[in-house]
């Protein structure tokens, strides 16, 4: 199968790019690795004619938001994000409504739909920074995600209205899970995602994004790592820190949407160029505004 991918790819003059949460395989035989705003610039700069997005629904949509001339491909149609889900175009609208002077931060994990609706987009590892690119004065609804809208409001100090969607992976991270963490590795540093519900962050040495995490820990004396993220950036983080010992926060951290895509399933792809990603034009020029702005600000 790899033989194929790497011929096919050369073929079809495609890239490969993938997140950090998925299968081994997967990772080790994309052109490009990375965290969700790191992939939309990939995406944006790309000039492979095809993009083969091992990822989520909404990172395919992002790509072919940013490069409509493209041909972009998500290996398995199935493959979504439960928090894109928790908010419609619909809800937001109502939503805008009754907030009419608010700006609308939507966080990347979000339909092609509820970003059209938005004014700037954001991802975990640049929302503290797009809130405050926003006027002071000006207030902020944040959408969908309450644990990564808490982070930025603790790090801003702003009040912004939040949407009560969530990770369903991330929120169930507990108290009770990094107790017990620490007392098996005492000596760990704790590293979580800003997904994770506010308490949990409070008691974490660094909240970061994916592929801020990994900065911080390649970066980082420490030689033991309690990671409260999914368990595929595991993977990453070995190959980077071969001399590192990392332990997950709890048992199960699992993102099933994220091991969906395959070996199997991505030669499949690539052979049939199946399933392509489509955004409805007057849809991709209002997000792809809403993306651009977002990849300015580091």
């Amino acid at each position: 199968m790899r033989i194929f991918i790497e011929s096919k790819k050369q073929e079809l003059n495609a890239i490969i790019i993938a997140h950090y949460y998925q299968l081994p395989e997967i990772q080790e035989i994309a052109d490009f690795v990375g965290d969700s705003l790191q992939m939309a610039r990939q995406a944006a700069r790309t000039e492979a004619r095809v993009i083969i997005c091992c990822g989520v629904r909404f990172m395919a949509e992002s790509a072919k938001i940013l490069s409509p001339e493209k041909t972009v491909i998500l290996p398995d149609i199935q493959a979504g994000c439960p928090m894109a889900d928790m908010i419609t175009a619909e809800q937001l609208r109502a939503m805008k409504a009754d907030h009419p002077n608010a700006a609308v931060v939507c966080y990347v994990n979000s339909s092609a739909e509820v970003k059209a609706e938005s004014d700037i987009c954001c991802t975990s590892s640049n929302a503290v920074n797009v809130v405050r690119s926003i006027p002071e004065e000006q207030p902020v609804i944040f959408v969908p995600d309450r644990n990564l809208g808490s982070y930025v409001e603790s790090q801003t100090g702003r009040k912004m209205i939040r949407w009560e969607g969530c990770c369903p992976i991330h929120d169930v991270l507990t108290l009770q899970d990094i107790e017990t963490q620490k007392k098996l590795h005492p000596d760990a540093i704790l590293v979580v995602h800003p997904e994770c519900p506010p308490a949990v962050c409070r008691q974490a040495d660094a909240v970061c994004s994916t592929g801020g995490m990994l900065q911080y820990i390649k970066s980082s004396t420490a030689k033991e790592f309690i990671i409260g993220t999914e368990e595929g950036f595991l993977h990453t983080l070995q190959q980077n820190c071969p001399d590192k010992q990392f332990y997950l926060a709890r048992a199960g951290f699992q993102c099933r949407d994220m091991k969906y895509i395959s070996l199997e399933k991505l030669t499949r792809a690539m052979d049939s160029m199946a399933y392509q990603i489509e955004v409805a034009e007057e849809i991709r020029k209002r997000a792809r505004i809403v993306l651009d702005r977002m990849i300015a600000i580091n």
